[in-house]
């Protein structure tokens, strides 16, 4: 996990960054406390400059200056070649809130600047102010915090290399205008009122910006927006949507998107209307049925990637295909839609190490036997010089990385059937390498398994068997094996049962409300129930002060087994403090009789 909030900077790396971006190694250092005083030159800190502003006054090209903890109410405009260093981002603050609004900018930075090491904080009226404004070359905005703005960091027309800031409740994270700026490792938190994470803008296409490593999470508009002109490169990015698009492209002459994390699409993964030299090469994206994952004009390569979960995979604007080739669009509602995928394109399983994060983090990289390894565009090579991996780190800006060989997934929607036979049924495995299931059996409520247990072995999806003697209650659970060895952990189980009355075995699927999991959890967890007959469901989630946080399921339901998601900060479920949560299920029957009702804790970590 990357530290975005560097509560403080050694002097040796500033010295550092000071001697690489400053051609004056005889530099002044100065200093600025809330207990100093208006008496230049503010060369100690116990001479130091009462303001940030008074202190750069009288600094030339090359000083350096040191701010202590506090906060300073105050625009700050800088002289060029001057190096701004404060003590941390979660002591010290720039504050520029009380002044005018329009055109407000907490702090101008020119040619040759360093700022690093506060938290900027400019405007209530996210309409109007910028954090930093950049108006020079050479200048770097490194390990700053940024709230309060419009936008956070603005650079215009000019190179800046903006790295490892984290902004958030800001409308606009970084906005690049006419520039060929570096943009790496910035955590970006959007909130409601966001409209994009990072965009960029040129009024040529003679600019080629670097978009690399950035985490955007909870994206209500779009994660990085290319307007018009600019040529950049757009690599390694993570962006977590929670409503709209991942990227939104519009005309330039070329773009290239390498490597880039699109999940929880809302509206589109990457959506590009225009006609332009597109490169769209071993993304991962990940949707909602509602959504599409690609969706580009004519002169598009789209190669290496893997999209899954949409509603529309990998789709094309205009009656003329883009290039597409070795891409893996597997479970989506439409596959490949419009398009005549080649036979270097799949639509399989990708056996990823884990993309739900009810299972804990997610991770993207390659199980040992998926059938995405060695398999992508045979002429881009992955950085271990072997044929490119189809998925988010093959290729030149990918990983190297060991391939872990895990068990199969757990099967799932395990039921239970009676006529003449005792039929079970579940979802069928999808790895690449499973082999068979195990199904276990037992007259133990919640039986742990072992090899006394286990009464078959079967590579379908159904098992049937006759009614054993001398027994009244049976319970079932089923595992997954693969090519290997690997087992994975065992099913819910369902159980059967026999009537006395009637002398015949039914199924018995009771009313449960299970434990969440993973719990405790961040962000999301799973709560499952099982209902004995159709019925109207209502689930909420209530805080540990008995308030109302959400109502998950208010409609009629079948009999059988249902999960549903409960993620802090999606659709209808708002940001929420750590601590104990209260999960309610309540079941109405025929003529509106209330038929069960059970509660459980879960516990929310930040």
């Amino acid at each position: 996990m990357k530290n975005y909030n560097s509560k403080k900077i050694s002097f040796i790396l500033v010295s550092f960054l000071v001697i690489f971006i400053l051609s004056d190694i005889n530099s002044t250092i100065r200093y600025v406390s809330k207990t100093g005083t208006s008496e230049p030159p503010f060369l100690t800190w116990q001479t130091a400059a009462d303001s940030i502003q008074k202190c750069i006054n009288i600094s030339v090209f090359g000083d350096t200056i040191y701010v202590a903890n506090g906060v300073y109410e105050e625009q700050v405009v800088m002289i060029p070649g001057l190096s701004l260093i404060g003590s941390g981002t979660d002591s010290c603050i720039v504050d520029s809130r009380t002044f005018p609004l329009m055109n407000n900018r907490t702090i101008t930075m020119y040619d040759s600047c360093l700022v690093t090491g506060f938290y900027i904080r400019t405007s209530n009226n996210l309409d109007y102010g910028y954090g930093i404004r950049a108006e020079g070359q050479a200048g770097l905005i490194k390990a700053n915090k940024f709230s309060n703005a419009n936008i956070g960091i603005f650079v215009w027309q000019y190179d800046v290399e903006v790295n490892n800031n984290y902004l958030f409740n800001v409308r606009g994270g970084i906005y690049l205008l006419n520039s060929n700026s570096f943009v790496k490792n910035n955590l970006i938190f959007m909130n409601v009122n966001s409209t994009w994470g990072i965009e960029i803008d040129g009024f040529t296409n003679n600019y080629t910006p670097v978009i690399d490593s950035n985490d955007i999470y909870n994206v209500y508009d779009t994660g990085i927006y290319k307007f018009f002109g600019s040529r950049p490169v757009i690599k390694n990015n993570n962006i977590y949507v929670k409503y709209s698009t991942g990227i939104n492209l519009m005309p330039s002459d070329s773009t290239k998107i390498f490597n880039n994390l699109i999940y929880n699409v809302g509206y589109a993964g990457i959506d590009s209307y225009a006609d332009m030299r597109l490169l769209l090469y071993n993304n991962y994206i990940q949707g909602k049925s509602s959504a599409f994952g690609v969706k580009v004009g004519p002169n598009a390569e789209i190669k290496n990637n893997v999209v899954t979960g949409t509603g529309s995979g990998i789709g094309k604007y205009g009656t003329q295909d883009p290039i597409v080739q070795y891409n893996n669009s597997w479970n989506n509602n439409v596959n490949y839609d419009g398009i005549i995928a080649d036979t270097t394109n799949l639509s399989i399983d990708p056996m990823i190490v884990n993309d739900d994060t009810t299972l804990g983090a997610l991770d993207f990289h390659l199980q040992m036997y998926s059938p995405l390894i060695d398999v992508g565009d045979p002429n881009i090579l992955d950085k271990d010089s072997t044929r490119s991996d189809i998925g988010l780190y093959g290729g030149p800006y990918g990983e190297s990385y060991v391939y872990v060989d895990l068990p199969p997934r757990i099967p799932v929607n395990l039921t239970a059937n009676v006529d003449s036979l005792i039929k079970l049924n579940w979802n069928g495995n999808t790895e690449a390498d499973f082999s068979y299931y195990n199904v276990y059996r037992d007259t133990a409520f919640n039986f742990t398994i072992d090899s006394t247990k286990l009464i078959a072995s079967v590579t379908d999806t159904f098992y049937y068997e006759t009614f054993p003697s001398n027994v009244e209650t049976l319970y079932y659970k089923i595992t997954a094996v693969d090519n290997q060895g690997n087992e994975s952990n065992p099913s819910e189980q369902v159980y059967v049962q026999l009537v006395s009355v009637k002398n015949e075995w039914v199924p018995v699927n009771n009313y449960i409300l299970y434990q969440n999991y993973p719990n405790p959890f961040n962000p999301s967890t799973k709560i499952g129930y099982k209902l004995k007959e159709r019925g109207y469901v209502k689930l909420y989630v209530y805080d540990i002060k008995g308030e109302l946080v959400s109502v998950l399921v208010n409609e009629t339901q079948e009999a059988g087994y249902y999960e549903v998601d409960f993620s802090v900060g999606q659709e209808s479920i708002p940001v929420l403090s750590s601590g104990v949560y209260i999960y309610q299920l309540f079941v109405k029957g025929e003529n509106n009789i209330p038929v069960f009702s059970d509660i459980k804790k879960m516990v929310y970590v930040k």
